[in-house]
């Protein structure tokens, strides 16, 4: 049986959130990432090279929510994808001149950058400015003697986003880790709070989840435990985790006092507990990673739709007579989400927030105009402004986006400012007509296949974990590795559930099974917990001496 579509919520799309605990963070390091390359060429009076040396710059916008040491391997693959899909682009450019050739190459990229950084989870801001350098540098005029220099200044530009990156972790070398178990501690009390029955018990239980899965994932990202900050962070953790798998015996106050201390600068709280409660990280960081080609493979409708959608959108541009297809292009490439519902939402959400952009656009030209410098510092501010909004929703980020890239075309020579606003309003229109249009016709019929294997595995973690409990004395190490192999693939089958469930064009979801699955999971887990035996159990009321 087929659903053929499902409702496209219009109510909440445009509804501003709480702003991101560290929003000045990738806000601060942009700024510091760009003002000195950008003041170096206004001294020069070279901002006509200001998009390639953006191109390495705007790295610094990526991995702020990742530990140190997995930051800088994320970083530094970030800045070589760009710098790799700037080479491209600058490469095409220099060879050819005919804009369906150069819209098709622009797409076939958006494409690969989409699928990387999806199968990599890079995080935000994914793969759209990616996107925008590779798919702009298309456009601008090249010579093949050129290409060097362009890519070496965006190289050096990387690698001082590299060190801004990575700056604060000689200040606060634990920092994204506290946050994330403070983040866990923080939603697993208010999961405790409904005791596992109120009203809303269910949302609160994956919200839990998912929180508690990313803490260990961020904890895990680091590598082998020898740090004592580290594994003092991991047994918090594990309260959240007995928290989240009987809330109805769990205090949340001692919870809430863990996360207000962890997002101080003292030291980390030092709960009672044993060592063989981390018995199952050690199986988990012995486990083989999946390769990149079998993550990638999941992804091939995704890269699909955002080949197709991104190439329709520019060429309909180019019929259109529009100067910059590549606007309508990186609109489209902006769109694609997990499945056609979150896509219409931010399709939404990108037009608001551009049409807004052009109006601040206008509003500030004429400053901009007055001397190079005000146009540097203009771009200064809206790049700080964006990130500094964006968490909160992203059309009220694109607000400043909009005009920063607006002003970036400005840098070669002024322009006209009409023309400028009424070709990006078209793009933008375009571009999200065009993208939403190919997410619908794409269908992603493996999703609903994900959601079987997720199912699956699902259940294979409960008939193990019951195994053990069936056991007289089951091996410590044994139970723990199992109850955190069923608690990973809850979190998996919430995430894929939820992704499949704003998927067109598929047939009927399993919901019935779904729900029995994440309830036979959790009583499996608050089984694993209580016989794990009182040292796990009370010492999530008890703590020693916590220092803010």
């Amino acid at each position: 049986m087929s659903t053929a579509t499902r409702p496209l919520p219009l109510a909440g799309v445009l509804r501003l959130g709480r702003p991101s605990d560290i929003w000045f963070k990738p806000a601060l390091s942009v700024v510091a990432a760009v003002a000195p390359p950008h003041l170096a060429l206004l001294a020069l009076g070279r901002l006509d090279l200001a998009m390639y040396t953006m191109a390495g710059s705007l790295c610094a916008l990526y991995g702020h929510n990742r530990p140190y040491p997995a930051r800088a391997r994320t970083l530094a693959g970030v800045i070589l994808g760009m710098v790799a899909g700037l080479a491209v682009a600058l490469t095409t450019a220099s060879l050819a001149t005919n804009a369906v050739v150069l819209v098709t190459v622009g797409a076939l990229l958006a494409a690969v950058q989409k699928a990387l950084c999806d199968a990599t989870r890079v995080g935000p801001p994914g793969n759209v400015v990616l996107t925008f350098i590779s798919s702009a540098s298309l456009f601008a005029p090249q010579t093949p003697g050129q290409v060097p220099g362009h890519v070496a200044l965006a190289l050096a530009t990387g690698a001082w986003a590299w060190l801004v990156g990575m700056a604060p972790g000689l200040l606060r070398p634990h920092g994204p880790e506290r946050r994330a178990t403070a983040h866990a501690l923080d939603v697993t009390a208010a999961y405790a709070d409904t005791r596992g029955t109120a009203d809303g018990h269910a949302k609160a239980r994956a919200a839990a989840a998912a929180a508690v899965q990313a803490a260990w994932q961020s904890l895990l990202a680091t590598g082998a435990r020898t740090d004592r900050t580290r594994r003092a962070l991991e047994h918090l953790v594990v309260r959240a985790e007995v928290a989240l798998a009987a809330p109805a015996d769990a205090d949340p106050a001692p919870l809430r006092g863990w996360a207000r201390a962890l997002r101080g600068t003292g030291r980390v709280p030092r709960v009672a507990g044993a060592d063989d409660e981390l018995l199952g990280l050690d199986a988990e960081l012995a486990a083989p990673h999946r390769p990149l080609w079998c993550r990638l493979g999941p992804l091939a409708p995704l890269a699909a739709r955002t080949a197709l959608g991104c190439a329709l959108a520019g060429y309909a541009s180019l019929a259109l007579g529009v100067g910059r297809p590549y606007w309508a292009l990186v609109t489209a490439a902006s769109l694609y989400q997990a499945n056609v519902t979150l896509t219409w939402s931010r399709g939404v959400q990108r037009v608001v927030g551009n049409v807004l952009g052009v109006l601040v656009f206008a509003a500030v030209v004429p400053l901009a105009h007055l001397h190079p410098a005000a146009l540097v510092l203009c771009c200064l501010a809206f790049n700080f402004g964006a990130e500094a909004l964006i968490s909160r929703n992203y059309w009220l980020g694109s607000v400043c986006v909009t005009p920063m890239a607006l002003l970036v075309t400005e840098f070669a020579r002024a322009q006209d400012a009409g023309q400028l606003i009424t070709e990006r309003v078209v793009d933008t229109l375009v571009g999200a007509l065009v993208g939403f249009g190919t997410a619908v016709l794409v269908t992603n019929r493996r999703a609903g296949d994900r959601l079987e294997h997720a199912l699956a595995a699902v259940e294979r973690a409960r008939e193990q974990a019951a195994r053990l409990l069936a056991e007289p004395h089951p091996a410590p190490r044994a139970l723990e590795t199992a109850r955190r192999t069923l608690s990973a693939a809850l979190a998996e089958l919430r995430a894929t559930a939820d992704a499949a469930s704003g998927e067109w064009w598929q047939r009927a979801l399993p919901q019935e099974r779904v729900v029995l699955a994440e309830q036979s999971g959790h009583r499996t887990l608050a089984a694993t917990v209580r016989r794990q035996g009182p040292h796990t159990w009370d010492s999530a009321r008890t703590t020693e001496d916590v220092r803010p």
